[in-house]
């Protein structure tokens, strides 16, 4: 497969090898696609967390069915 990087990616590139952290450009390549296949498992979960935060949130501000919220509904059926 080719590949044509623009002048700006080579850049980077090149300097995550200089660091010495990367040997080689396939190096620094399988760690890019390695986030970002860590990136792409974390939004989901992300996603299940802020839907969990909203329903917390919600309960929180009190659960009301017909406009009444539970503690009235028992207060209503003990009369």
């Amino acid at each position: 497969m080719t590949i044509q990087l623009n002048p700006e990616q080579e850049r980077v590139i090149y300097q995550a090898i200089e660091t010495g952290k990367y040997n080689s450009v396939d190096e620094v390549l399988d760690s890019a696609l390695n986030s970002l296949r860590q990136q792409e498992n974390i939004a989901p979960a992300l996603l299940r967390s802020q839907l969990a935060g909203q329903r917390i949130r919600q309960l929180r501000k009190g659960v009301t069915l017909g406009g009444l919220s539970i503690k009235e509904l028992i207060d209503e059926g003990r009369e």
